[in-house]
């Protein structure tokens, strides 16, 4: 009897032991595998993979096929509003399908849940970003090709595998070149000698064009020999010799672990709660952020992100003239974030996620550490000293910070977004990396080198410029918004102004589309505020959300010139338009070889009514680089960006009962 009992234990309890592990081995693979809880959420493997293989099924694909784009159809805006958790949503994606053979577009919508080709359609006339494979495809072609080798020859370059080529978008097209309608791309040639740090020895003066459908050269310039530098620009820390001594260590710690929470995509801190995703074109994006006043949960944006950048370079020669780089929809930005490491890009105290991502061939993987998120320092965030009582309070501000950083060839950049305990939030971009050098027989500066600066004995910084344009989709409130402009001016001296001192505010609204196409003026310290249309604040005015303006510029090249043509969206400084949820990029769908007027003059081309609907404002900031020596061999972080405040949405300062 005890030995059938000691059996009948060592039997249970191996039972239990085997429940438990396998309950174990679940929780890890369901650890492991992404949740799908939202509508918002991003697309997984899984589901990668099941849109590739429908289309597929349903289309006769040839080899050559890619897919530059593959990405969450994003649901019915009023679904995702009236979504509540643990209500059934279907799942959509969208992908872009190039032939290069057949030089055609494709677009296609899967439903996942049906695992069906919703729809299928080409686009005509236009070109998709470049795809990795077309790299290798153009450099086999011009290294193959008798010019390119007599070229680097003349230079005494003989071994050609010292060459490594830079590969852009064509940029700026020859009448020809549009006529014809083939996928082009332009190469640009460095000298890879003992140093690694090739950006430093530009092999000026030669441009090939490869025509990527025939894979042949489409054109060829050799404008003649230039010299280039032969010094070592290598900056790891062997190559640079003597360093600075270090400064003592500064450890940033949470000994009580971090305020933020994650649930699958969303995340709260401090009254802010707001879902994030990485996009494989836009990068870091943010969804339905809203903020808790200690009674409702109150919309500010719907959806947030940066919608495309250029960068025009401003020397007029042909090998330089035609760069003018798009570097969102050409290039996919969100493909080229990185992983990131703690302690460096984000601080010890962050925490790093991963994202999905399909390559070319419509396989799906995963990038460790691409987004990063951190609680940082801010200094003060408020404070009053009374000397009566010598009361002092004050409280210190600490901010969340949310980021993505991409490498675009020579250039890197970091887009952060910003959450203030005051309920602001800001963008904040960091430019980086190498400037885009041009090879000069020059040591000294001379007085006719207008068109940039001699940054180093035989390299010349060219003058550019950096735009970013940011949709922002606001909600402030609910969806019924209007968009007002404020501007400040000094009134004139009269009898009920004698001192001259006054100050006025005028509110102005934006009723039109063709109307909101706005831009900066210090002189009346113009802002812009989108405010409820059918809701009040206690004091009687409509609860609002002000754009804050911080550093930007104009946009140099000239009335008429190509590129303000195709990148007219950077001509203003705001846009607004009536929400369309196709309308998502302001140098539109497919800016390589893009005709003119796409993207933000298209959509506002209805002039549709801004008052009491559901809004998008457009956002576009500047960088005039003028390239100094301080900014070589890699230049230290340029920031610009700009905050979105909120003006009577509070009823008092959100952080006043903060403790100490």
């Amino acid at each position: 009897m005890i030995k059938r009992l000691k059996r009948f234990l060592w039997l249970s309890i191996a039972i239990i032991s085997v429940i438990s592990i396998s309950i174990g081995l679940m929780e890890t693979l369901m650890a492991q595998q992404p949740s799908i809880s939202h509508p918002l959420t991003s697309l997984t493997e899984s589901e990668i993979s099941t849109a590739v293989s429908v289309i597929k099924r349903e289309k006769t694909l040839s080899e050559m096929a890619a897919f530059p784009l593959i990405a969450l159809q994003e649901p019915d805006k009023e679904e995702v509003l009236n979504f509540t958790h643990g209500k059934a949503f279907g799942r959509k994606a969208f992908l872009v399908i190039y032939e290069r053979s057949q030089n055609k577009t494709y677009e296609g919508i899967v439903d996942l849940t049906s695992k069906t080709l919703n729809s299928w359609k080409e686009i005509p006339s236009i070109q998709p970003a470049i795809a990795n494979s077309e790299y290798e495809l153009a450099t086999q072609v011009v290294k193959a090709d008798p010019r390119w080798k007599k070229a680097m020859q003349r230079r005494g370059i003989t071994d050609f595998e010292r060459v490594k080529i830079s590969w852009w978008p064509p940029g700026i097209l020859s009448q020809q070149e549009e006529a014809t309608g083939n996928r082009l791309c332009r190469g640009l040639f460095y000298y890879k000698g003992k140093a690694w740090n090739y950006y430093g020895s530009p092999i000026e003066g030669v441009v090939a064009t490869v025509n990527l459908n025939t894979g042949k050269i489409a054109s060829f310039i050799d404008k003649g020999n230039v010299p280039f530098s032969k010094e070592n620009w290598n900056y790891d820390i062997k190559s640079l010799g003597q360093l600075l001594s270090p400064l003592k260590a500064l450890k940033i710690v949470q000994p009580n672990g971090q305020s933020f929470q994650i649930k699958d995509n969303e995340i709260s801190w401090q009254g802010w709660k707001f879902r994030y995703s990485m996009h494989p074109r836009n990068g870091l994006m943010l969804y339905q952020v809203a903020y808790n006043d200690g009674e409702n949960i109150r919309p500010v944006l719907y959806r947030a992100s940066l919608s495309e950048m250029v960068v025009p370079y401003g020397d007029p020669e042909p090998t330089w003239s035609f760069r003018n780089a798009f570097d969102v929809g050409e290039y996919n930005l969100g493909l080229l974030a990185n992983t990131m490491e703690l302690g460096k890009e984000i601080p010890e105290n962050g925490l790093l996620l991963n994202a999905i991502f399909a390559n070319e061939q419509g396989e799906p993987y995963k990038i460790p550490g691409v987004i990063g998120i951190y609680e940082r320092d801010r200094g003060m965030l408020w404070k009053h000293y009374e000397y009566n009582t010598q009361r002092n309070d004050v409280r210190r501000s600490r901010e969340l910070v949310m980021s993505m950083t991409a490498a675009v060839d020579n250039y890197d950049y970091s887009m952060n977004w910003i959450f203030h305990q005051d309920g602001t939030l800001e963008v904040q971009n960091e430019l980086t990396g190498i400037v885009l050098a041009q090879g000069t027989a020059a040591q000294k500066q001379s007085e006719d080198d207008s068109y940039g600066q001699l940054i180093a004995k035989n390299i010349f910084g060219v003058n550019h410029q950096h735009f970013f344009n940011y949709r922002l989709d606001f909600d402030v409130d609910g969806q019924a918004n209007s968009v007002m402009e404020m501007n400040v001016k000094a009134l004139p001296m009269d009898e009920k102004n004698p001192l001259g001192n006054a100050i006025a505010v005028t509110e102005t609204p934006l009723t039109k589309e063709t109307a909101a196409v706005r831009d900066l003026d210090m002189k009346s310290s113009r802002e812009w505020m989108i405010v409820s249309a059918d809701k009040k604040n206690a004091l009687g005015a409509a609860p609002g959300y002000m754009l804050m303006p911080g550093g930007n510029s104009i946009f140099f090249p000239g009335e008429g010139s190509k590129i303000r043509q195709r990148a007219e969206f950077a001509t203003h400084h705001v846009w607004v338009t009536k929400y369309k949820p196709a309308e998502l990029y302001a140098g539109g769908d497919y800016p390589n070889q893009t005709q003119t007027e796409q993207g933000l003059p298209k959509y506002i081309a209805n002039d549709e009514s801004l008052l009491g609907e559901d809004i998008v404002l457009w956002y576009t900031m500047g960088v005039t680089h003028i390239p100094r020596s301080e900014d070589w061999p890699v230049m230290p972080v340029h920031q610009v960006g700009f905050k979105l405040v909120p003006r009577g949405f509070f009823s008092r300062n959100p952080a006043i009962n903060l403790p100490e």
